[in-house]
C-alpha cells in the first residue's frame, strides 16, 4: 500500500469523526481514543472507502492494444484517452483503422443531408463506473481523402429499450 497525503488526511478525519462519535458514548477520553484508535482501519478500508470508490469516477488508464478493444468492448474507454493523446490513429486509412479496430459500430447523420456520413465513424467505448453516470462514452473518428484526421470523444445518455415507448 502506498501512502499518500490524501490516505493520511482520510484516515485522520476517520479517526477524528470515530473519536467524537465514541465520546458521546462514553466520558472517558482515553477509552474512546483507544476504541477510535483500533476500529480506524476497519471503518476507513471497510465503509469510508467503499464509499468514496463509488461516488468517484476514477478508472484505470491503458494503452491502446487492438485485441483487447475488440474483445473486451465495455472497457474500451479505459484505452480512449491514449489513442486520442497520442494520435495512434491520426493519418491512418480506412482498411487501417478497421484492421485495428474492427467495423465501425454506427456512421454519423447528416441532419442536412439526411444521410449517413461514410467518413464518421463511431465506436461504443462503454460506461465509465461511478454511483451517478447516466452516460455512455463513444468515440467518433472523422476521415478526410480516406485519412484520418481528427478523433472526438462524446457522451451519449444512456437509453433502454423499455424508456423508448
Amino acid at each position: 500500500m502506498i501512502i499518500t497525503p490524501f490516505l493520511v488526511i482520510f484516515i485522520i478525519v476517520v479517526f477524528v469523526l470515530l473519536y467524537l462519535f465514541l465520546k458521546t458514548v462514553d466520558k472517558r477520553k482515553w477509552l474512546s481514543a483507544l476504541i477510535a484508535l483500533a476500529l480506524t482501519p476497519f471503518v476507513y478500508f471497510y465503509m469510508f472507502y467503499p464509499f468514496i470508490n463509488i461516488l468517484s469516477n476514477y478508472h484505470h488508464q491503458k494503452y491502446f492494444d487492438s485485441e483487447a478493444w475488440m474483445e473486451k468492448p465495455a472497457l474500451r474507454y479505459e484505452m480512449a484517452d491514449h489513442i486520442i493523446k497520442s494520435d495512434t490513429l491520426v493519418g491512418l486509412t480506412k482498411t487501417e483503422v478497421s484492421n485495428l479496430l474492427g467495423n465501425y459500430e454506427w456512421l454519423s447523420w447528416e441532419d442536412n443531408q439526411n444521410v449517413h456520413n461514410e467518413n464518421k465513424w463511431n465506436y461504443g467505448l462503454g460506461i465509465e463506473p461511478g454511483a451517478f453516470n447516466n452516460h455512455k462514452e463513444c468515440l467518433e473518428i472523422t476521415y478526410i481523402n480516406n485519412y484520418v484526421i481528427a478523433l472526438n470523444q462524446y457522451q451519449e445518455e444512456i437509453t433502454f429499450d423499455d424508456e423508448k415507448k
